[in-house]
């Protein structure tokens, strides 16, 4: 009989490391259930088999199944080989299956089937819509796919966690992020990956290519020159700009935070919130809380807590301590811990531990939302804390930005918008809160699921209405 080698076996295996393995087995036996056990032996998961041919002796099977990273799923190969009677033909990575060629692509809206829808579509008819647009511009907006458009905007400075890896291996991250604008919101964006790291440069070229687009998505540029080019492009610019990075997490931040508040029967205005990291996403998150009504705030960054005393503050540091740490705190992120009702954390991972957590206010909340590894173990934190959030979608009460940036942009377009600021994002923040009912509200469920369909149309409404209730933004019937 076959026999499944041992394995040492890591942790978390996850679909994003899937393989299909192609085999060739002995028709008769026990070879299959062999398979079956060999992959789980060696810590991966099968989610699926299936038999592709079929002979007299051999049978072809393809064997799909989860590792938890490239060097476990070579391990588990190197197992079904072990397996007396087995050929391994193939094997494939699911993942970069999917990415070949790129995950997106262009359709026309209209078949051109003969020369009459050739005449509109392109010349001559087309110069027409031309003279239209040139003599009234605004109609750009009625005639063109600008209506619809978002510019999905980066250098590649700081990927995901993966640093500054640069333009070309940003596009399949800024590629994802289109497939999410159409799959969510309906909206056809656009991958602008750029060959340049300066803000100067930056901003000139998306002025220059904004014509085309009705909002602007900054993606994955690193702090602090994404303060500067989300600020300039914003003061030049007539149509809205949004770094997900900041505003997409503070919206869910603000949203998951309030729901979490909910659950312990605590209120914004009354908690002490505890933050460690200073950078793009720490920044937008503190402004947000602010604006929604938290009142009692204290920052730290890898230096420790940000207070008005402390030597060579960055502008935007300086700009943190003017407005939190109204008790003059000084030390470090673990000393700030001691009382304080939540930690919000969007910096490195193991920066605190469960002692810390332990010494937080009854009926702490705890977000942990460095990714991949977030600032403590969610099991660890899950020991003292009432509520625990991270940004992995393997643990309960995922924080992704994925709940709001489709639906803001689609408020923003249908709104016509020219501009966005933070009562826009306070009411995407309420409107994904409002989407977890009473009755489904608890430790373990405070924020909705990304294909919870009525959270982006909820989130669109709410920005909709907003823009249209903003001085800044016009009424518009487009």
């Amino acid at each position: 009989m076959p026999t499944a080698p041992e394995v040492a076996a890591p942790s978390q295996p996850s679909i994003s490391y899937s393989i299909t393995v192609r085999l060739e087995v002995p028709a008769g036996g026990s070879t299959i259930s062999s398979l079956t056990t060999c992959v789980e032996r060696a810590g991966g998961i099968v989610t699926a088999l299936d038999v592709t041919a079929s002979g007299h002796d051999r049978l072809r099977i393809d064997v799909t199944c989860a590792a938890s990273d490239t060097t476990h799923a070579d391990s588990i190969v190197a197992a079904i080989r072990e397996i007396a009677g087995v050929a391994v033909h193939k094997v494939s990575d699911r993942t970069f299956l999917m990415h070949l060629g790129g995950t997106i692509q262009m359709e026309a809206k209209h078949p051109i089937r003969n020369r009459d829808d050739l005449s509109m579509v392109y010349t001559p008819g087309v110069a027409r819509v031309c003279e239209a647009i040139a003599a009234n511009p605004e109609d750009a907006r009625r005639l063109t796919v600008k209506r619809n458009s978002v510019a999905v905007v980066t250098d590649g400075s700081a990927v995901l966690g993966l640093g500054n890896i640069g333009p070309a291996a940003a596009l399949p991250v800024m590629e994802g992020k289109a497939a999410l604008f159409k799959r969510f919101a309906g909206i056809d964006a656009w991958p602008l990956c750029l060959d340049t790291q300066d803000p100067d440069l930056i901003v000139e070229i998306v002025r220059a290519v904004s014509p085309g687009f009705a909002g602007i998505n900054l993606e994955d540029i690193s702090a602090p020159r994404c303060f500067e080019i989300e600020r300039r492009l914003r003061d030049i610019l007539d149509i809205p700009v949004f770094h997900d990075d900041q505003h997409g997490t503070a919206i869910v931040v603000l949203a998951a935070l309030t729901n979490a508040l909910r659950v312990v029967g605590k209120s914004l205005d009354g908690v002490r919130v505890v933050m460690s990291g200073a950078g793009a996403a720490g920044t937008a998150i503190l402004r947000l809380l602010l604006e929604a009504g938290v009142r009692d705030v204290v920052v730290a960054d890898v230096d420790g807590v940000v207070h008005r005393q402390r030597p060579n503050l960055h502008e935007s540091l300086q700009r943190i301590a003017e407005t939190t740490n109204r008790a003059g705190l000084t030390g470090s992120l673990k000393e700030a811990m001691d009382g304080a009702d939540v930690f919000i954390g969007v910096s490195a991972p193991r920066v605190i531990d469960g002692s810390d957590v332990a010494r937080m206010a009854p009926d702490a909340i705890v977000f942990a939302l460095a990714n991949p590894n977030p600032e403590i173990d969610p099991a660890e934190a899950r020991e003292h804390a009432a509520v625990v959030a991270t940004g992995r979608s393997d643990y309960p009460n995922q924080i992704n930005n994925v709940l709001a940036f489709p639906g803001v942009f689609r408020g923003l377009l249908d709104a016509a918008a020219h501009a966005i600021d933070d009562s826009l994002l306070v009411a995407a923040a309420e409107a994904i809160a409002s989407a977890v009912s009473p009755e489904e509200l608890n430790a373990n469920y405070i924020i909705p699921s990304v294909f919870k369909a009525e959270v982006h149309t909820a989130v669109a409404a709410a920005v909709k209405d907003a823009a249209e209730r903003s001085a800044k933004v016009p009424t518009s019937d487009v």
